[in-house]
């Protein structure tokens, strides 16, 4: 028998169990051992039911996916399926934890299914690229119905149990322990003389179905997860499964998995998917490293940026002081985040109930002498150094010992801010994205002098406020920031040079971002952008080229979406956008101002200027070792900046298309554009070595 799976008999009931940890993923061995598990419950002619179960934290959480990349070797998953669909007794799925993708295919074969009340079930394949492969876009529609299968698999997002027993995809809650209980379930029905159901064989829920549903279905995800295939795909497998028999169904789901699987697109989620679990590997912070007990938090600032931050230690159940310098502003964060949980109420994310207790967990002070316990500080103030060196000097005279102090900052030495304290080691930087409660993204600043144990810390944290966090280096705007800097240079050069707002951000929403720079911009706050460029004018050579475009904005009091006017104006009502003919002839008297000649400007070269612009900065921070990995990049731009995962973040991107193809418009741009454009070394290197970014270790 296999050592990951056994069988053996309770009385008159099979059982065959999966021990195979963490998540009991469908790898070979596991689908070795539950083939011959299955064939000697068969065979067994003592018992008259089977019940297929999982220990450890869940049932099984889908396939492996490593094993994508690499030649499939029997027995299939399809293998599995067929014995258990086709046992001649009785097979009950019993689940806890999840049941995922392969996984729930698994229960679709089995004849019944049971779980406990924390269970979910979902086909979440598309957020892989790819559809379902052993069944589940076939049989999920045959069982629940077509447009509920529609629901679960083109989005991808599991049901609760309770959801599932509602939608006929669960037989019973076990309501106690999940073992006795799921035997429980199977002696009645040997009782009750109930064999087999297989669903292969119910079709009375996929005939005369409207077709009008699918059309619905593809608009809806087309806006939903614009530019991703899969999800498409998905919804071209349920409408399969309503025109022809189950056979022909899956050897056309069969196809469609197969052309997915191979996709640049699915290889390019599958990067994200692994990177996002690479960037928590630090190589000289053990995963053994201690880490402190975060009970209560504190943040100072209690702005937009401040209460975003608040609220993800409150939604997380951790008691937070939100402090500001004023009643007055204090009044407005308490005001702003009690608006966006009610928002959340009216959307019946969350309930009054918990709302209240949410709420509760925020506790607004002026006074630093509230803080002395606290286990965290989180600092949300003004992007300025001496505001910030001051609010640090009050916490490290009021803070207790053993509390991490961390900053938001986005662009501002880090080691500057530790050093003006006494304590240097218990300070980190924690970037948060905005809106702070929404983004997921959490850059994680290192400074040269800060503990290993509070890296450690920090991640753990990250991971409770469910947050994704990467490891980066000081600089100037760090990785993201940094790295959107050239991105933002370009798309101004453009305007000046023949462009549009309008038509450099149309360019890059339909490369995939989630929105334009100058869109992106207004969103952030004008004035945020300009306040940074001020400072860094100090050491700006004086023959650089430079762009006055968004300052001149700032300068008429203009400062995006928060003032109903920026590169755009805003409808107070419904925030949305129309062009500002004053910004377009500001650009026109911009170029004339400085001898630039307009022309007609392609989308192609609109994305070339903005993307491998990012692309090259991000060489240079490889390089100098500010991020461990190309795939940390990808991940910073995937979660914090909108980067389409489809295609896998900047520096995936740069591999997919060809760093030769990428450095040779570089250096075509270094040539027509000047030093702004000179190509990174480690692009260079690339390039002629005939390397990746993914092949670069530092």
């Amino acid at each position: 028998m296999s050592e990951v799976v056994t069988y053996n008999a309770d009385g008159n009931v099979g059982i065959i169990t999966v021990d195979s940890p963490p998540v009991n993923a469908l790898s070979l061995a596991v689908r070795r051992g539950i083939l011959e598990a299955a064939k000697t419950g068969i065979a067994d002619d003592s018992v008259q039911a089977l019940v297929l179960i999982c220990t450890g934290r869940t049932f099984i959480a889908g396939a492996d996916i490593t094993e994508f990349d690499k030649a499939p070797e029997s027995p299939w998953l399809d293998e599995v399926i067929d014995l258990i669909e086709g046992a001649a007794k009785p097979v009950v799925a019993a689940i806890h934890g999840t049941a995922l993708g392969g996984g729930l295919e698994t229960t679709l074969a089995c004849h019944y299914r049971v779980a406990v009340p924390s269970a979910r079930c979902g086909l979440p394949e598309v957020s892989l690229g790819i559809v379902p492969g052993a069944g589940g876009t076939q049989r999920l529609p045959r069982l629940i119905g077509p447009e509920a299968a529609l629901d679960m698999i083109a989005s991808g997002i599991p049901v609760k149990a309770s959801k599932a027993l509602e939608l006929g995809l669960l037989d019973h809650i076990v309501e106690g322990e999940l073992l006795p209980g799921a035997l429980a379930f199977a002696r009645n029905l040997i009782e009750e003389g109930k064999g087999p159901r297989r669903i292969r064989e119910m079709s009375d829920k996929v005939q005369d179905v409207n077709a009008a549903i699918f059309e619905a279905a593809r608009k809806l995800y087309g806006k939903k997860r614009r530019g991703f295939n899969a999800p498409q795909r998905a919804i071209d497998c349920v409408e399969i499964a309503t025109k022809t028999d189950i056979d022909a169904g899956l050897a056309k789901e069969r196809e469609i998995f197969e052309a997915c699987l191979h996709s640049d697109q699915s290889k390019a989620q599958r990067h994200i998917f692994f990177a996002e679990r690479t960037a928590t590997k630090i190589p000289d912070v053990p995963r053994d490293t201690p880490v402190r007990d975060i009970k209560s938090a504190a943040i100072i600032g209690a702005g937009t940026m401040g209460g975003g931050i608040a609220m993800n230690f409150a939604s997380a159940g951790i008691p937070v002081f939100l402090m500001d310098a004023t009643q007055e502003g204090l009044d407005r964060g308490i005001a702003i985040i009690e608006k966006n949980y009610a928002s959340g109420v009216k959307k019946g994310r969350m309930t009054q109930e918990q709302m209240d207790a949410t709420m509760a967990l925020v506790r607004p002070t002026l006074s630093y002498a509230d803080l002395a316990d606290v286990d965290i500080v989180i600092e949300a103030v003004f992007e300025e150094m001496d505001i910030k060196k001051t609010v640090f000097k009050e916490l490290d005279a009021v803070c207790k010992a053993s509390a991490i102090l961390a900053t938001n900052t986005s662009t501002l030495d880090i080691n500057e801010i530790a050093d003006s304290i006494s304590r240097p080691e218990q300070v980190i930087g924690l970037h948060f994205f905005s809106p702070a409660n929404i983004m997921k993204l959490l850059e994680i600043v290192r400074g040269e002098k800060t503990a290993k144990d509070v890296i450690a810390t920090s991640f753990k944290l990250s991971k409770t406020i469910r947050k994704v966090g990467v490891l980066v280096g000081v600089c100037d705007g760090f990785v993201g920031n940094r790295m959107v800097h050239p991105y933002i240079r370009e798309s101004m050069f453009l305007l000046e040079e023949g462009a549009t707002p309008a038509q450099v951000d149309k360019a890059i929403y339909e490369f995939g971002m989630a929105m334009g720079p100058h869109a992106m911009s207004d969103l952030a706050g004008l004035d945020v952008g300009w306040r940074i460029r001020k400072r860094q004018a100090e050491t700006r050579p004086a023959d650089e080229r430079y762009c006055a475009i968004a300052d001149k904005i700032c300068e008429g009091g203009n400062y995006g979406q928060k003032s109903g006017r920026g590169f755009y104006i805003y409808d107070p009502a419904t925030r949305r956008s129309t062009p500002d003919p004053e910004v377009e002839a500001l650009c026109v008297a911009e170029a004339g101002r400085n001898g630039i000649e307009r022309r007609a400007i392609s989308d192609a070269e609109i994305v070339e200027r903005c993307i491998y612009a990012l692309i090259n900065e991000g060489a240079r921070i490889l390089e100098e070792g500010i991020a461990l990995r190309a795939s940390d990049i990808d991940v910073i731009y995937a979660y914090g900046y909108g980067f389409p995962a489809y295609r896998g973040g900047p520096m995936h991107y740069a591999d997919t298309i060809g760093i030769a193809r990428v450095y040779e418009r570089v250096c075509a741009f270094h040539e027509e554009h000047g030093v702004l454009w000179e190509p990174a070394p480690l692009l260079k290197q690339l390039a002629e070595t005939d390397r990746t970014f993914s092949d670069f270790t530092k």
